[in-house]
């Protein structure tokens, strides 16, 4: 794509690793630092070149029909709103947030920037060397976890009526995130074919095997179930609402409480430069990958030790059992909590899930038209005062 002077001129000593045509002569362009936007001359303005650092420590998404507003925060400097078509959001969304990881150090130098998916309540980012994680509305904040494939040693998809898990097992626990069905098999691909592919591995089954073959080599070295034998992930927080419930484990496994999204998945893009060292741009529509430079991100967990012994007990039936005061189950010494009653509370479960989800869905539409008229009065303001 030929940029105009005006923009060419903004960029000084950068290159544009990824741009953007925003329609009516206007375009977008992201260096490794800021990204910039070209208004092109109208009726009512002149051109123009606006620009939005990339040190953001927040970022809020708001879509309308035809507009779609992106809110950088800098914290004591202020925000800025930059205003995109709809239509082009998806294809700017991602080497801006691409950006954004790699001017708060998440990504090192050379490392690639896969794939984007993002959710009403959760936002992935796939790289050549990490899953990037962030929950809650907003698209980013500087709270967020990474899961670096050197230590991942499996990976599970467990499908569910509403949302599927994603279980990473990596430095001998297992961390869970719920992703909506739709979108499960473009998440699972670019999960999977980036682990192995760091792993050099062709499958997740090659790499469970290579896995095991390291642990016959290495007697002393803990596997992944017997770690998970000697801890509890208590998680990171409740499932939001219509999302299934989280499988339970026995006592050799290790669970953490999973994350659910209900909206569509971003990320087909293609952003194939470096961001840390700038360069050429393969394609700005879908598919492919940017590289960008930044530092480091950890994932966190709550670990405790589980260690207990069933005692005798008087002949009132409790004979060889304990019973947890905290949860409420009696389990005898090696046996396991009622299956049926738990698939009975997470059928109940489940279908309150969907029943609250539906209720949103309908909240959500009649908010839409309810804001509709508002948003067509805020469109033809600004085409006017743009000329168009």
């Amino acid at each position: 794509m030929s940029l105009p002077d005006a923009l060419t001129s903004a960029l000084e000593d950068e290159s544009a690793v990824a741009e953007v045509d925003l329609g009516g002569d206007d375009t977008l362009a992201v260096t490794p630092t800021r990204t910039l936007i070209y208004r092109a001359d109208g009726l009512l303005s002149d051109e123009a070149v606006e620009e939005y650092p990339h040190n953001a420590e927040r970022l809020t998404l708001s879509e309308g029909r035809r507009k779609a507003k992106l809110t950088m925060e800098y914290g004591l400097d202020g925000t800025e709103t930059l205003s995109l078509p709809s239509s082009r959001l998806d294809d700017a969304l991602f080497p801006i947030l691409a950006g954004v990881i790699n001017a708060a150090g998440i990504t090192d130098p050379g490392e690639s920037v896969l794939k984007t998916f993002r959710f009403s309540e959760i936002t992935l980012i796939i790289t050549s060397r990490q899953v990037v994680k962030h929950i809650g509305s907003p698209v980013w904040t500087e709270d967020f976890d990474t899961y670096e494939y050197a230590s991942i040693t499996d990976v599970a998809f467990e499908e569910g009526s509403v949302a599927t898990t994603v279980v990473l097992t990596h430095d001998g626990r297992q961390d869970r995130f719920k992703i909506p069905n739709d979108d499960a098999r473009a998440v699972r691909e670019a999960i999977v074919d980036a682990v192995c592919a760091f792993h050099e591995v062709d499958s997740i089954d090659e790499l469970r095997k290579a896995v095991a073959e390291a642990a016959d080599d290495d007697p002393d070295a803990p596997t992944d179930a017997a770690a998970s034998a000697d801890q509890l992930d208590f998680g990171e927080g409740i499932d939001p609402l219509g999302a299934d419930p989280p499988a339970v484990e026995t006592e050799t496994e290790t669970s953490s409480t999973a994350d659910s999204t209900d909206d569509a998945a971003v990320g087909d893009e293609t952003l194939a430069a470096s961001l840390g060292q700038g360069g050429d741009v393969e394609s700005t529509a879908t598919g492919g990958e940017t590289t960008t430079a930044g530092g480091n991100g950890s994932s966190t967990g709550v670990d405790s030790v589980a260690d207990g012994q069933s005692t005798p007990a008087d002949t009132t039936g409790t004979a060889g059992s304990t019973h947890d005061d905290t949860t409420g189950e009696t389990t005898g010494s090696g046996g396991t909590d009622d299956p049926g009653s738990e698939s009975a509370g997470q059928d109940d479960e489940a279908e309150l899930a969907e029943a609250v989800a539906t209720l949103a869905a309908r909240i959500d539409r009649q908010e839409e038209q309810l804001a509709e008229q508002n948003e067509l009065i805020e469109t033809l303001i600004e085409e006017l005062r743009r000329g168009r």
